[in-house]
Protein backbone atom coordinates (compact mmCIF):
# COMPACT_ATOMS: atom_id res chain seq x y z
CA UNK A 1 0.00 0.00 0.00
CA UNK A 2 1.25 3.15 -0.88
CA UNK A 3 2.52 5.61 1.74
CA UNK A 4 1.29 9.54 1.83
CA UNK A 5 2.74 12.32 2.85
CA UNK A 6 0.55 14.05 5.48
CA UNK A 7 0.05 17.09 2.98
CA UNK A 8 -1.05 14.69 0.12
CA UNK A 9 -4.35 14.08 2.05
CA UNK A 10 -6.76 15.44 -0.39
CA UNK A 11 -5.35 12.68 -2.83
CA UNK A 12 -4.97 9.96 -0.55
CA UNK A 13 -8.71 10.15 0.35
CA UNK A 14 -9.34 10.68 -3.45
CA UNK A 15 -7.41 7.76 -4.96
CA UNK A 16 -9.07 5.62 -1.09
CA UNK A 17 -12.15 6.17 -2.97
CA UNK A 18 -10.64 4.68 -6.25
CA UNK A 19 -10.06 1.53 -4.99
CA UNK A 20 -12.95 0.86 -2.68
CA UNK A 21 -15.11 1.39 -6.22
CA UNK A 22 -12.83 -1.38 -7.97
CA UNK A 23 -12.94 -3.47 -4.46
CA UNK A 24 -16.99 -3.48 -4.26
CA UNK A 25 -17.83 -3.75 -7.72
CA UNK A 26 -18.43 -7.41 -8.83
CA UNK A 27 -18.06 -8.81 -12.74
CA UNK A 28 -21.38 -7.96 -14.69
CA UNK A 29 -22.18 -5.18 -12.43
CA UNK A 30 -22.89 -2.04 -13.67
CA UNK A 31 -20.02 -0.43 -15.18
CA UNK A 32 -17.80 2.21 -12.95
CA UNK A 33 -14.92 2.94 -15.69
CA UNK A 34 -16.25 6.27 -15.82
CA UNK A 35 -16.14 7.05 -12.41
CA UNK A 36 -13.05 5.98 -11.60
CA UNK A 37 -11.71 7.79 -14.89
CA UNK A 38 -13.09 11.08 -13.22
CA UNK A 39 -11.92 10.24 -9.76
CA UNK A 40 -8.76 9.66 -11.04
CA UNK A 41 -8.27 12.63 -13.24
CA UNK A 42 -8.68 14.47 -9.85
CA UNK A 43 -6.70 12.96 -7.89
CA UNK A 44 -4.01 13.76 -11.12
CA UNK A 45 -4.89 17.44 -11.03
CA UNK A 46 -4.75 17.45 -7.22
CA UNK A 47 -1.42 16.29 -6.98
CA UNK A 48 -0.38 18.47 -9.41
CA UNK A 49 -1.41 21.45 -8.04
CA UNK A 50 0.11 20.25 -4.23
CA UNK A 51 3.66 19.74 -5.99
CA UNK A 52 3.72 22.70 -7.89
CA UNK A 53 4.11 24.70 -4.80
CA UNK A 54 5.96 22.63 -2.08
CA UNK A 55 7.78 24.31 0.47
CA UNK A 56 10.82 23.35 1.41
CA UNK A 57 9.93 21.68 4.50
CA UNK A 58 7.28 19.49 2.33
CA UNK A 59 10.43 18.63 -0.38
CA UNK A 60 12.24 17.50 2.92
CA UNK A 61 9.42 14.77 3.62
CA UNK A 62 9.49 14.08 0.01
CA UNK A 63 13.14 13.32 -0.30
CA UNK A 64 12.92 11.13 2.64
CA UNK A 65 9.91 9.43 1.65
CA UNK A 66 10.59 5.15 2.82
CA UNK A 67 9.52 4.33 -0.99
CA UNK A 68 11.74 6.55 -2.69
CA UNK A 69 14.43 4.65 -4.94
CA UNK A 70 17.44 4.29 -2.97
CA UNK A 71 21.02 3.81 -4.07
CA UNK A 72 21.10 -0.42 -3.99
CA UNK A 73 17.82 0.27 -6.70
CA UNK A 74 19.58 3.22 -8.71
CA UNK A 75 22.54 0.97 -9.12
CA UNK A 76 20.80 -2.07 -10.25
CA UNK A 77 18.49 0.02 -12.19
CA UNK A 78 21.34 1.76 -14.52
CA UNK A 79 24.48 -0.67 -13.52
CA UNK A 80 24.81 -4.01 -15.22
CA UNK A 81 27.69 -6.62 -14.42
CA UNK A 82 28.24 -4.35 -11.34
CA UNK A 83 31.11 -6.45 -8.70
CA UNK A 84 30.30 -5.30 -5.76
CA UNK A 85 34.00 -4.39 -3.77
CA UNK A 86 34.11 -3.81 0.35
CA UNK A 87 36.46 -2.94 2.94
CA UNK A 88 38.53 -0.13 3.82
CA UNK A 89 41.67 -2.32 4.20
CA UNK A 90 42.13 -0.49 7.54
CA UNK A 91 39.33 -1.82 10.04
CA UNK A 92 35.75 -2.92 8.92
CA UNK A 93 33.63 -2.85 5.87
CA UNK A 94 30.55 -0.39 6.48
CA UNK A 95 27.94 -0.61 4.89
CA UNK A 96 26.33 2.56 4.79
CA UNK A 97 28.49 2.72 1.90
CA UNK A 98 28.41 0.14 -1.12
CA UNK A 99 30.55 0.60 -4.31
CA UNK A 100 32.14 -1.91 -6.96
CA UNK A 101 32.95 -1.83 -10.42
CA UNK A 102 30.59 -2.29 -13.12
CA UNK A 103 29.01 -1.08 -16.40
CA UNK A 104 26.95 2.28 -17.58
CA UNK A 105 25.43 2.33 -20.65
CA UNK A 106 28.63 -0.22 -21.70
CA UNK A 107 31.22 2.55 -20.28
CA UNK A 108 32.95 0.71 -17.26
CA UNK A 109 32.85 2.38 -14.40
CA UNK A 110 33.45 3.26 -10.31
CA UNK A 111 30.49 3.59 -8.80
CA UNK A 112 30.31 4.32 -5.00
CA UNK A 113 26.66 5.38 -2.83
CA UNK A 114 25.22 5.78 0.18
CA UNK A 115 22.75 3.34 1.46
CA UNK A 116 19.53 4.07 3.93
CA UNK A 117 17.97 0.85 3.60
CA UNK A 118 14.29 -0.20 2.83
CA UNK A 119 12.93 -1.63 5.50
CA UNK A 120 13.82 -2.16 9.39
CA UNK A 121 16.27 -4.71 9.03
CA UNK A 122 18.00 -3.01 6.00
CA UNK A 123 18.23 0.14 7.60
CA UNK A 124 19.34 -1.17 10.66
CA UNK A 125 22.48 -3.31 8.59
CA UNK A 126 23.36 -0.08 6.17
CA UNK A 127 22.95 2.19 9.51
CA UNK A 128 20.60 4.75 8.18
CA UNK A 129 22.55 5.72 5.13
CA UNK A 130 24.82 7.36 8.22
CA UNK A 131 28.46 6.26 7.52
CA UNK A 132 31.34 6.04 9.82
CA UNK A 133 35.40 6.64 8.90
CA UNK A 134 35.95 3.16 7.50
CA UNK A 135 33.05 3.90 4.96
CA UNK A 136 34.93 7.25 3.92
CA UNK A 137 38.07 5.38 3.66
CA UNK A 138 36.77 2.61 2.03
CA UNK A 139 34.97 5.38 -0.53
CA UNK A 140 38.64 6.74 -0.94
CA UNK A 141 40.09 3.58 -1.71
CA UNK A 142 37.27 2.94 -4.90
CA UNK A 143 38.35 6.36 -5.88
CA UNK A 144 41.79 5.86 -5.72
CA UNK A 145 41.34 2.30 -7.61
CA UNK A 146 39.22 4.13 -10.00
CA UNK A 147 41.87 6.49 -11.09
CA UNK A 148 44.74 3.80 -11.50
CA UNK A 149 42.25 2.44 -13.99
CA UNK A 150 41.17 5.08 -15.54
CA UNK A 151 37.40 4.27 -14.77
CA UNK A 152 34.88 7.11 -14.81
CA UNK A 153 33.34 7.36 -10.82
CA UNK A 154 29.51 7.73 -10.59
CA UNK A 155 28.37 8.65 -7.00
CA UNK A 156 24.73 8.72 -5.50
CA UNK A 157 23.96 10.16 -2.31
CA UNK A 158 21.52 9.45 0.40
CA UNK A 159 22.69 10.82 4.25
CA UNK A 160 21.31 12.67 6.50
CA UNK A 161 24.85 13.26 7.38
CA UNK A 162 27.85 11.20 8.76
CA UNK A 163 27.55 9.00 11.64
CA UNK A 164 27.68 11.34 14.89
CA UNK A 165 28.61 8.08 17.58
CA UNK A 166 31.58 8.79 19.81
CA UNK A 167 33.12 5.62 18.15
CA UNK A 168 32.98 7.45 14.77
CA UNK A 169 34.58 10.38 16.38
CA UNK A 170 37.39 8.06 18.63
CA UNK A 171 38.36 6.85 15.01
CA UNK A 172 38.60 9.96 13.39
CA UNK A 173 35.29 11.11 11.34
CA UNK A 174 36.62 14.85 10.36
CA UNK A 175 39.67 13.05 9.00
CA UNK A 176 37.87 10.58 6.96
CA UNK A 177 35.27 12.89 5.85
CA UNK A 178 38.59 15.76 4.52
CA UNK A 179 40.20 12.64 2.97
CA UNK A 180 36.61 11.53 1.33
CA UNK A 181 36.93 15.21 -0.45
CA UNK A 182 40.31 15.09 -0.84
CA UNK A 183 39.57 11.80 -3.05
CA UNK A 184 36.83 13.51 -5.12
CA UNK A 185 39.43 16.62 -5.63
CA UNK A 186 42.18 14.97 -6.69
CA UNK A 187 40.69 11.77 -8.82
CA UNK A 188 42.40 11.95 -12.15
CA UNK A 189 38.97 10.63 -14.26
CA UNK A 190 35.70 12.10 -14.40
CA UNK A 191 33.22 12.18 -11.21
CA UNK A 192 29.47 12.88 -11.58
CA UNK A 193 27.69 13.27 -8.63
CA UNK A 194 23.85 12.77 -7.89
CA UNK A 195 22.09 13.83 -4.51
CA UNK A 196 19.15 11.54 -4.98
CA UNK A 197 17.16 12.18 -1.43
CA UNK A 198 19.14 13.95 1.29
CA UNK A 199 22.51 15.12 0.80
CA UNK A 200 23.75 15.81 4.97
CA UNK A 201 26.54 17.92 5.55
CA UNK A 202 29.76 16.80 5.26
CA UNK A 203 28.63 13.11 5.18
CA UNK A 204 27.48 13.97 1.13
CA UNK A 205 30.02 16.24 -0.01
CA UNK A 206 32.51 13.53 1.15
CA UNK A 207 30.91 12.10 -2.11
CA UNK A 208 29.58 14.76 -3.98
CA UNK A 209 32.37 16.92 -4.95
CA UNK A 210 32.46 15.88 -8.79
CA UNK A 211 32.98 17.60 -12.19
CA UNK A 212 29.16 17.46 -12.38
CA UNK A 213 26.84 17.49 -9.15
CA UNK A 214 22.95 16.39 -10.38
CA UNK A 215 20.22 16.88 -7.98
CA UNK A 216 16.42 15.30 -8.47
CA UNK A 217 14.19 17.36 -8.36
CA UNK A 218 12.41 16.86 -4.78
CA UNK A 219 15.88 16.14 -3.30
CA UNK A 220 17.70 18.64 -0.81
CA UNK A 221 21.55 19.47 0.31
CA UNK A 222 22.48 21.05 3.18
CA UNK A 223 25.22 21.22 5.44
CA UNK A 224 22.99 20.79 8.09
CA UNK A 225 19.31 18.91 8.50
CA UNK A 226 16.25 21.41 8.90
CA UNK A 227 15.82 20.07 12.26
CA UNK A 228 19.43 20.33 13.37
CA UNK A 229 19.97 23.78 12.38
CA UNK A 230 16.32 24.66 14.27
CA UNK A 231 17.54 23.24 17.37
CA UNK A 232 20.62 25.11 17.00
CA UNK A 233 19.32 28.82 16.57
CA UNK A 234 16.25 28.49 18.20
CA UNK A 235 16.66 25.34 20.97
CA UNK A 236 13.34 24.10 19.08
CA UNK A 237 13.72 21.45 16.81
CA UNK A 238 9.49 22.16 15.68
CA UNK A 239 10.73 24.98 13.67
CA UNK A 240 12.41 22.79 11.04
CA UNK A 241 10.01 24.23 8.44
CA UNK A 242 11.32 28.14 9.01
CA UNK A 243 14.68 26.46 8.98
CA UNK A 244 14.39 24.57 5.85
CA UNK A 245 12.96 27.88 3.99
CA UNK A 246 16.28 29.96 4.94
CA UNK A 247 18.69 27.34 4.36
CA UNK A 248 18.20 27.16 0.80
CA UNK A 249 18.09 23.64 0.57
CA UNK A 250 16.09 22.70 -2.43
CA UNK A 251 17.37 21.92 -5.71
CA UNK A 252 15.50 24.49 -7.68
CA UNK A 253 17.67 27.48 -4.85
CA UNK A 254 20.73 25.77 -5.93
CA UNK A 255 20.58 25.64 -8.98
CA UNK A 256 19.90 29.39 -8.66
CA UNK A 257 23.19 29.24 -6.25
CA UNK A 258 25.38 27.61 -8.58
CA UNK A 259 25.82 24.93 -6.05
CA UNK A 260 24.69 22.04 -8.21
CA UNK A 261 24.82 21.75 -12.29
CA UNK A 262 21.40 19.98 -13.40
CA UNK A 263 18.38 18.99 -11.69
CA UNK A 264 16.63 15.84 -12.83
CA UNK A 265 12.85 15.71 -12.94
CA UNK A 266 10.71 13.56 -10.96
CA UNK A 267 7.79 12.00 -12.23
CA UNK A 268 4.12 13.58 -10.18
CA UNK A 269 4.46 12.84 -7.72
CA UNK A 270 7.98 12.61 -7.08
CA UNK A 271 10.21 9.76 -7.60
CA UNK A 272 8.46 7.31 -5.67
CA UNK A 273 5.35 7.16 -7.70
CA UNK A 274 7.20 5.80 -10.61
CA UNK A 275 10.83 4.78 -9.85
CA UNK A 276 11.57 3.60 -13.07
CA UNK A 277 10.68 6.56 -15.26
CA UNK A 278 12.88 8.59 -12.66
CA UNK A 279 15.77 6.42 -13.02
CA UNK A 280 15.90 6.23 -16.89
CA UNK A 281 15.86 10.56 -16.67
CA UNK A 282 18.22 10.07 -14.34
CA UNK A 283 20.61 7.83 -16.14
CA UNK A 284 20.27 10.23 -19.79
CA UNK A 285 21.09 12.96 -17.15
CA UNK A 286 24.16 11.14 -16.06
CA UNK A 287 25.11 10.06 -19.76
CA UNK A 288 24.77 13.78 -20.98
CA UNK A 289 26.91 15.31 -18.29
CA UNK A 290 29.78 12.57 -18.15
CA UNK A 291 30.25 12.62 -22.23
CA UNK A 292 32.17 15.85 -22.47
CA UNK A 293 33.99 15.20 -19.50
CA UNK A 294 35.83 12.09 -21.36
CA UNK A 295 38.19 13.51 -23.71
CA UNK A 296 39.82 15.67 -20.81
CA UNK A 297 43.05 14.78 -19.92
CA UNK A 298 43.78 14.42 -15.44
CA UNK A 299 45.27 17.55 -15.11
CA UNK A 300 42.27 19.41 -17.06
CA UNK A 301 39.66 17.40 -14.88
CA UNK A 302 41.25 17.82 -11.40
CA UNK A 303 41.84 21.63 -12.56
CA UNK A 304 38.00 22.05 -13.67
CA UNK A 305 36.79 20.82 -10.17
CA UNK A 306 39.38 22.63 -8.32
CA UNK A 307 37.92 26.31 -9.90
CA UNK A 308 34.35 25.00 -9.89
CA UNK A 309 34.65 24.53 -5.66
CA UNK A 310 36.21 27.22 -5.11
CA UNK A 311 34.22 29.89 -6.82
CA UNK A 312 31.82 29.33 -4.98
CA UNK A 313 30.72 31.55 -2.32
CA UNK A 314 32.63 34.35 -4.17
CA UNK A 315 30.64 38.08 -4.19
CA UNK A 316 32.10 38.82 -7.22
CA UNK A 317 33.68 41.94 -5.68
Amino acid sequence: MRQFLDFEKPVAELESKIEELRRMTQPGEINIADEVARLSAKADSQLKSIYARLTPWQKTQVARHAERPKAASVIAALITEFTPLAGDRAFADDAAIIGGMGRFRDQAVMVIGTEKGTDTESRIKHNFGMAKPDGYRKARRLMELAGRFNLPILTFVDTSGAFPGIEAEARGQAEAIARGIEGCLSAPVPLVATIIGEGGSGGAIALAAGNAVLMFEHAIYSVISPEGCASILWRDAAQAPVAAEAMRITAQDLKKLGLIDEIVHEPLGGAHRDPEAALAALGDAIAQQLAPLKGLTPESLKARRRDKFLAMGKLGL
